[in-house]
Formats: C-alpha cells, sequence, structure tokens
C-alpha cells in the first residue's frame, strides 16, 4: 500500500527534499502542470532509477493511477507517495487560494489604503525601515498582525522602488498540530511563501516557574536572530503595532519605574549587523482587526503552547499587565478622545529642560548639574 501525501503537505516540503512526477501524457502535461513537476509516463516511472534519499510523489489526472505506480515504487523501497486528488485538486486549490488572495491584496490596495498601506509606507519612509540591497526576514507569529504584515511587504515589493530581498520566516517553537495546520493553510490561501523551522523553546520553559514568559521571549528572538542570519539577512521585521507601542510606553512608566518607549528600529546588541524594524509602527489595531473581518480571515490568536488551542482570550482568566493598559487607555479616551495620540506623541515631544534626571551613552545627566550655571 503506498503512501498517501496532500497538497498542503507537499507544498511545506522543502523543494530539495522530493521529486514530483507526473504520469499523465505528454498533451495533458503541456496543457498545465504543477509547477517543479517532471513528465514522465507511468511505465518508464516504474522501471525508472530514482535517488533513494528523496521523496517521490507521483501525480495523475486524479490520484487513482499515480496510487498504482506508487505502490510499485513502494515494493521497490523508494520513499514513494501518491498526490491525493492529483492535478485536478491542485488546480482547484490554486484557483481558490488565487482568488483569496487577490481579494486581500485588492483589499490592501484600495479599501484599507488609507488605514494600512500608507501608513506602512509612512513608517518606511519616516524611519528609514528599508534601504537597498536589504534582506529582511518577516517574521510571522500566525496571529493577524505578522500575517498583515507579510502582506504589506510584499505589496511594498511591488512597488520596486530600489532592490531588497524578503524572507518570510516562521519558527515553529512547539505549536499543537491545530495552530501549525492554521498558519501553514493561511499562508498557502494568502500566497505567503512560508519558511518554517523547529525549535524546542516550550518544552525549554515547560517547568519554569519564574519568569518563564520572560525567558521564552529572549529565546525566541534569539532563535530569530540566528536563523536569519543563517539566510544571510541582515534585519529582522516584527509585527507591533501602534497600540502596542504606547502600551508599552504606559508599562514601562506605570510598572517599570522608567520613560522609555517601543522604538521603530533597533541595533541587535548581540548579533552584529542585525537590525530589528518595525513597520507597522503608525497601524492601529482596530484597523488590522478590521481588515481581518472584512476578508473573513481566521488566524492564531495566542503562540503560547498552554492557550494556544483557545479561539479567544480567556475573558474569566487572569489579567495580564497589557491587558490592564488596554483597559485603562479605554477608560482614558472616554473623557479624551484624543488620548492615543497625545500618549504616543509625548516621547516625540521630550524636553530635556523639564525632566529630573535621564541617560545617554554618555552617562546620567541630573538636572542640577546645569541648574546653577545658567
Amino acid at each position: 500500500m503506498s503512501n498517501q501525501i496532500t497538497i498542503e503537505e507537499m507544498k511545506n516540503l522543502p523543494q530539495e527534499s522530493y521529486i514530483l512526477i507526473d504520469i499523465r501524457d505528454e498533451y495533458a502535461f503541456s496543457y498545465g502542470h504543477i509547477n517543479g513537476a517532471v513528465n514522465i509516463p507511468q511505465k518508464e516511472t516504474e522501471k525508472k532509477e530514482f535517488p533513494k534519499d528523496k521523496k517521490i510523489v507521483i501525480c495523475c489526472k486524479s490520484g487513482l493511477i499515480s496510487n498504482e505506480t506508487a505502490d510499485v515504487l513502494c515494493g521497490k523501497g523508494y520513499d514513494a507517495y501518491n498526490l491525493e486528488g492529483g492535478y485536478v485538486k491542485w488546480l482547484k486549490n490554486e484557483l481558490q487560494n488565487r482568488m483569496i488572495t487577490e481579494q486581500v491584496e485588492k483589499s490592501i490596495q484600495k479599501k484599507f489604503h488609507k488605514t494600512l498601506w500608507s501608513k506602512f509606507a509612512k513608517a518606511v519612509i519616516t524611519y528609514e525601515l528599508v534601504k537597498p540591497n536589504d534582506i529582511i526576514a518577516v517574521c510571522i507569529s500566525g496571529g493577524k498582525d505578522s500575517m498583515l504584515m507579510a502582506k504589506l511587504f510584499q505589496e511594498l515589493k511591488k512597488h520596486d522602488k530600489f532592490p531588497f530581498e524578503l524572507v518570510f520566516l516562521v519558527m515553529d517553537p512547539g505549536y499543537s498540530p491545530e495552530n501549525r495546520n492554521v498558519i501553514e493553510k493561511n499562508a498557502i490561501s494568502m500566497s505567503i511563501p512560508i519558511e518554517v523551522f523547529e525549535t524546542d523553546i516550550f518544552q525549554s520553559v515547560y517547568n519554569v516557574k519564574d519568569s518563564a514568559c520572560y525567558l521564552c521571549a529572549r529565546m525566541r528572538r534569539g532563535h530569530l536572530y540566528n536563523k536569519a542570519k543563517e539566510l544571510g539577512c541582515n534585519k529582522i521585521a516584527l509585527g507591533h503595532h501602534f497600540d502596542d507601542v504606547i502600551e508599552t510606553t504606559l508599562m514601562s512608566m506605570l510598572y517599570g519605574g522608567q520613560m522609555r518607549t517601543m522604538m521603530p528600529k533597533l541595533h541587535s546588541d548581540n548579533f552584529e549587523g542585525m537590525e530589528i524594524i518595525r513597520p507597522m509602527y503608525l497601524i492601529r489595531e482596530d484597523d488590522i482587526k478590521h481588515w481581518r473581518d472584512y476578508n473573513d480571515l481566521h488566524f492564531i490568536q495566542c503562540a503560547c503552547r498552554f492557550t494556544d488551542t483557545c479561539t479567544t482570550c480567556n475573558p474569566t482568566g487572569p489579567v495580564s499587565k497589557r491587558q490592564e493598559i488596554k483597559q485603562l487607555i479605554a477608560q482614558l479616551k472616554k473623557v479624551n478622545p484624543q488620548v492615543e495620540m497625545n500618549i504616543f506623541r509625548s516621547v516625540e515631544n521630550v524636553d530635556l529642560n523639564a525632566i529630573l534626571k535621564y541617560k545617554d551613552i554618555t552617562g546620567i545627566h541630573h538636572f542640577l548639574d546645569e541648574y546653577d550655571s545658567e
């Protein structure tokens, strides 16, 4: 009995790990075929020798005849698979995915041009986030923010102002099979060519009692840097948005006792020549949700292994500090509708003459240092 492989499973295999053989006749193959397929007649395929270190995927019109050929090759000791549904199912999937991709891209270009695309482009230009010959690892967690960021980067690439390259990087820290499947299916349907690499981060922090979330975040960031560098990237792009920025600013003040914000870009301290960039910096979370719902898209809610089986945040569970800050901002907004923008602008309009003490790369400065000399 031959092995079976679905179209989604085949698409997620490294291209160099398998050989795709289409056993239909030459005319049918020339009319249309799966990208990368090699046309070899059924009888020749069953007699031919193939590399033993690669998977052999057999395709026909509907997956029936190819199943027989895969059986023969399995009997000869090959790691052979029958492509379920064959070329017809692949074509149907491609047409459906193309429709989803076109709808998503059109919505960015038209309906959400002002709220998403323009703000993305403004951040890229204002903070000089993308430069000629950059190789950017677009880090995708599988949530709404990072998936939208990937589509916005694809749109930026279409404008072709100067040369730069993109790698759509997904790190699997130990997702449940259900979440991994959601990420992969969304990437396929939205035409995002993801590269997935696996780690055991969730397992590593499973028994950590104190600061498990902090340790997990640090480890994930380190793995992303390492993989990005291995792929020749000089920047990693993260999907933090405007609301993340203002929430982080308030959290630093109220819980950290310091005035600092989430920066649009940062040099890495531990990986020379690498930068973090945040091109969603000016985009509002409500606009991201509106784009998601308008296109009827469904993403994972949380990357954490211990909560990723839920589809929405647990309203009866413990409230995180970030959630407290969200609620605080929502309350303040009822009195002052401009409160969110004012928080953002507060870190753009810092008056050092009205600060008790601040520090920079030269050291700590106190207002009394220059007070008597004025």
